[in-house]
């Protein structure tokens, strides 16, 4: 069984298609008695890339097992540093370690060829029609009741993270995937790590696009936890309500700004991790009071519940800040959780008598996420040892494998496609004095 990991046709690896057709990205692995590709009834779509990040390029693609739309996620040059390889591994762990409805999940890794060739990594997950971000700048009418059941459901994915000791770290519209049927999942974890328990261990400010960049990490902080997650989603309701970025600004200081701008000059305890030159650069700008009742101006369904809720999510003290389980419990999202259990989940079951509920509407993660593997990847040889014989390990046993078929039409065009470039990425964090 053999798939391609490098770009180059020599060092590709030999596939078997039984009349796999000459348009799809995506074909069996080996040759299988009695298999025969699925042709789906309706007309095929061709395989077209989707999206791209600053660690992977989305590709919709079919899936020839069963003839479904599948997302094919490729991570090029895994194996580049260290840091980039550790990092690839912590994603591939945490996408199979999660389970949860509102929480992307990998179906399948596409198996890796020799360890030599092995350069290049292919995951296989849902295919959703849209994102958060493509609703908000659409001309699509967002009714309150879309407003509530999305929350409920970014909320209800983040609470089951941070049950797993797992901080996102980069909560925007885009990373908020949605269906056709208005079902909402978390996915993009190239950024994602644990929970940092010892505050004296310095994190990277490198993290969350600057629009939902949380203050303390605007200010500089060496340490956070997940109510960075909480600022950001804040963030993306505010955007939900008014259609437009709350904190739209063109640098990293100017983004604070525009936070002190409406919630006032924060107290020196409210600072308390911000580094030195933060602290000076907010007391320079004079004593700012909050204007929070601007955001009741967002739109009519701004609300006073809605407006409350938003203010204890927007605070610059993540102390202070909202958890995703009180967010949960605030009564704004009554009617989303009702709305969404009621005909939106998997966890409910209609009966012959009537709806059958769950008995935990918001379950939290069993296991929470273990970070102890890393200590061993000390070297890019062991981490790629490691990696190689981890796919190997989530291989099901009952389906048929996959591999890129390099014949296929688009195969040109999906070798070729690329990680965002530099100049596409949102600016590094500011570099206080």
């Amino acid at each position: 069984m053999a798939v391609v990991g490098q770009r180059h046709t020599r060092q590709m690896m030999a596939f078997h298609g039984n009349g796999v057709s000459q348009h799809a990205i995506l074909a069996a692995a080996t040759t299988v008695p009695y298999y025969t590709p699925v042709v789906p009834t309706q007309e095929v779509q061709p395989d077209r890339p989707i999206g791209y990040g600053a660690f992977g390029v989305v590709w919709s693609v079919t899936d020839p097992r069963d003839g479904k739309r599948v997302a094919l996620k490729k991570m090029p040059n895994v194996f580049q540093n260290l840091i980039s390889a550790k990092r690839v591994y912590r994603e591939l762990k945490m996408l199979s370690h999660f389970k949860h409805d509102n929480v992307l999940l990998a179906l399948d890794i596409l198996q890796p060829p020799q360890i030599d060739f092995f350069q290049e990594i292919y995951v296989i997950t849902e295919l959703m029609q849209s994102d958060l971000h493509k609703i908000i700048v659409s001309p699509q009418p967002l009714t309150s009741d879309h407003v509530k059941v999305f929350l409920y459901q970014i909320m209800r994915g983040l609470k089951y993270l941070h049950s797993a000791r797992v901080l996102h770290r980069d909560i925007k519209p885009g990373n908020l995937l949605v269906n056709s049927n208005c079902v909402l999942k978390i996915c993009d974890f190239g950024l994602a790590r644990i929970d940092e328990p010892d505050d004296n261990r310095h994190m990277t400010q490198e993290v969350v696009t600057q629009y939902y960049r949380a203050p303390e990490i605007l200010m500089g902080t060496k340490h956070y936890g997940s109510a960075i997650d909480i600022w950001s989603v804040g963030c993306i309701f505010a955007e939900l309500l008014g259609r437009r970025i709350l904190f739209q600004a063109q640098s990293p200081i100017q983004q604070l700004d525009l936070i002190t701008d409406l919630l006032g000059t924060p107290s020196l305890s409210d600072m308390k991790t911000a580094c030195e030159g933060a602290k000076a650069h907010v007391l320079r700008g004079g004593t700012k009071s909050p204007s929070m009742a601007a955001l009741y101006t967002l739109s009519n369904q701004a609300t006073h519940e809605a407006v409350h809720l938003l203010c204890r999510m927007l605070v610059m003290d993540p102390d202070k800040r909202i958890t995703a389980t009180d967010v949960l419990a605030h009564p704004y999202l009554d009617e989303g959780r009702l709305r969404y259990h009621s005909c939106m989940c998997k966890c409910c079951h209609n009966t012959p008598g009537g709806r059958q509920y769950t008995s935990d509407f918001e379950p939290i993660c069993p296991n929470p996420f273990s970070y102890t593997f890393e200590d061993e990847l000390t070297s890019l040889h062991k981490v790629k040892d490691k990696l190689y014989k981890f796919i190997h390990e989530q291989q099901s046993h009952t389906r048929i494998p996959l591999c890129i078929n390099p014949s296929s039409v688009a195969f040109k065009s999906f070798a070729n496609s690329t990680v965002a470039q530099h100049s596409e990425l949102p600016p590094s964090p500011h570099q206080w004095e």
